[in-house]
């Protein structure tokens, strides 16, 4: 992915960084594998808003991917490099020689014409699909699975890569993009190769259009409520905080922890942080 720059025809323009998008195809995205999302803007099903600062933004209908990659022993053929307005990584469109069409996230260096395939015995390239038991130790993988036949659930986001750091009994210890070292069950299936759009996080959008056109709607601080909406607020002029940072319900908001044990936290070897 390359970036490209503007000329600075108004204060917006002058420090907006954004995507070339020259490694797409240009081709419209396939109808049997497009369905119509519905938004509701940050809110539950009882209407009440559990997000903030979501609504709006340019419509946009929901991309099938396949995360499951369960053509096992089918080839396929890269036929398009696509955008996808719901995710930060490209996709790819694979026409497979039964007729089937698919998309998958576009790892780093996949071509349009380069033949992918899944199986337990399959090359060692971007864009096939194996269980962690026939990755060498070493290989960047991405698109993983948390439990066996679930389809990949982590690591897949734009220029993301796991690394395949060991392999013991029946666990394949990997190290995520966070740092974390975590331990895999070895019939859990990965794509081989790193995502692409590797940029993305060097994209600046210059003006606040660019985050509504995204669906995201403006924050206002704590500091600039009064007392009864935050408690941060009130005061007479810019008072700082009287208290350590908190939500506007009143809870820590830096360095609390908040995750909740989970039966899966047996298998972290040495977290994140």
């Amino acid at each position: 992915m390359a970036l490209k720059t503007y000329k600075p025809t108004s204060p917006g323009r002058r420090g907006k960084v954004g995507a070339s998008f020259e490694e797409l195809s240009k081709v419209a995205p396939e109808k049997t594998l497009l369905i119509s999302l519905k938004r509701n803007a940050g809110r539950n099903s009882r209407g009440v808003i559990t997000v903030r600062h979501r609504g709006g933004g340019s419509k946009r209908k929901l991309r099938v991917i396949d995360f499951r990659r369960d053509k096992i022993g089918v080839p396929g053929k890269v036929v398009s490099i696509e955008y996808d307005p719901n995710r930060s990584a490209r996709i790819a469109l694979i026409h497979y020689v039964d007729g089937g069409k698919r998309y998958i996230l576009a790892p780093l260096g996949l071509e349009i014409g380069d033949i992918i395939m899944a199986g337990d015995e399959v090359e060692i390239k971007p864009g096939n699909a194996l269980p962690l038991s026939s990755i060498p130790v070493g290989t960047l993988v991405h698109n993983i699975e948390l439990e066996p036949g679930r389809g990949g659930q982590i690591v897949r986001s734009a220029g993301n890569a796991a690394k395949i750091m060991s392999r013991e009994s029946k666990y394949v210890l990997l190290r995520l993009p966070s740092g974390e070292l975590r331990k895999f069950h070895y019939k859990c299936w990965a794509t081989i190769g790193q995502i692409g759009n590797v940029d993305r996080g060097n994209i600046k959008f210059g003006k606040a259009g660019c985050k509504r056109w995204l669906g995201i709607r403006p924050s206002v601080r704590g500091s600039a409520m009064t007392p009864r909406d935050h408690p941060h607020g009130g005061g007479e002029g810019r008072t700082p905080r009287g208290m350590n940072p908190k939500t506007p319900w009143g809870k820590p908001a830096l360095g609390y922890k908040t995750r909740r044990y989970k039966v899966s936290d047996k298998m972290i070897v040495r977290r994140r942080k």
